[in-house]
């Protein structure tokens, strides 16, 4: 079911959702931080949503990458990681499969507050060759992580859509 507007993901951060996101039952724990939404359908986008990673959490819980006869490896937040450790962990994590992550750019910027972070990445899947473009936003509250992680085909699909991730990023902020 298409959902747009203001929402409260998890217990304090808050987005106002641009455009019609359907939200996936990717079939992770129910008390998971991550929640995984969709406007064109997970083969073609993903946007992960974290509301709360805290010290020892694995980030890729329910997340829909790489192939399914990959390892299921677990991806683990560590309190006290600068934002490149972050970034460095969600490239282990999109390349686990085989998969290319290249880092493209980590900036500084304000999400759910001062003291974020944007990085940038192109990703090459291995299943099916097909070359992503991705952008992250982050921030890091008393030990706890927060992030929003958006990826599309570069060519349509994320130029399409990344003025809408970028305005739901901008919207962020901490209860």
């Amino acid at each position: 079911m298409p959902d747009s507007g203001v929402r409260r993901i998890g217990d304090r951060l808050v987005l106002d959702f641009v455009g019609e996101w359907n939200r996936v039952e990717a079939g992770g724990k129910e008390d998971s931080s991550l929640q995984v939404w969709t406007l064109e359908g997970t083969a073609v986008d993903q946007l992960l949503v974290y509301s709360g990673v805290k010290n020892g959490d694995a980030i890729n819980d329910a997340v829909l990458t790489g192939s399914a006869r990959a390892p299921l490896r677990r991806f683990r937040y560590r309190t006290g990681m600068q934002p490149d450790a972050v970034v460095a962990l969600f490239a282990a994590m999109f390349g686990n499969d085989g998969s290319r992550f290249t880092s493209r750019a980590v900036e500084p910027f304000a999400f759910a507050g001062d003291g974020g972070f944007r990085f940038r990445y192109e990703l090459i899947r291995r299943t099916d060759g097909a070359h992503l473009s991705g952008v992250g936003y982050g921030r890091v509250e008393a030990g706890v992580l927060y992030a929003l992680v958006y990826q599309a085909p570069r060519l349509a699909f994320f130029p399409r859509h990344q003025g809408k991730v970028e305005q739901m990023a901008r919207s962020a902020r901490l209860k």
